[in-house]
């Protein structure tokens, strides 16, 4: 783990993290444990008696492991989560708000191209209206 990422983790060292699947991309999401107990507690309001509730929990939470980052700053990922995100040599820690991602470097560079989308579009309709500033201006 990158010294800068682990000295802004400090907090959440003693506690551990939780690894697991993206939903959406080819990576692994790093929750320290706060931030995995919070994720848990909306899960958990989900009625698994209603079956897409029950089959998002289980995907959600397939393959999902308690992992430690070692005095050296190594943090051991476990086989088949490595095969999931199609790790080989370079890896990326990339912020995610609350989380950290894990990349094969070039799956990352490939995501973060744009070929397939215009970013602007995207930053529109994704942030165009949240307006949360008193004055206006967001």
């Amino acid at each position: 783990m990158p010294a800068p990422l682990k000295k802004q983790l400090t907090a959440s060292l003693q506690s551990g993290f939780v690894l697991k699947r993206s939903v959406f991309q080819p990576c692994l999401e790093l929750y320290p444990m706060e931030e995995w107990d919070l994720m848990m507690k909306k899960i958990n309001k989900l009625n698994r008696f209603v079956k897409k509730n029950n089959d998002f929990i289980r995907r959600f939470t397939a393959g999902v492991k308690v992992v430690e980052v070692d005095a050296l700053g190594r943090l051991l990922v476990p086989k088949d989560l490595v095969t999931f995100a199609s790790i080989s040599k370079d890896v990326v820690f990339s912020s995610a708000v609350n989380i950290v991602e894990i990349w094969d470097k070039d799956l990352y560079e490939k995501s973060i191209s744009g070929e397939d989308m215009d970013f602007a579009d995207l930053a529109e309709e994704v942030m165009g209206n949240i307006n949360d500033d008193e004055d206006g201006i967001s």
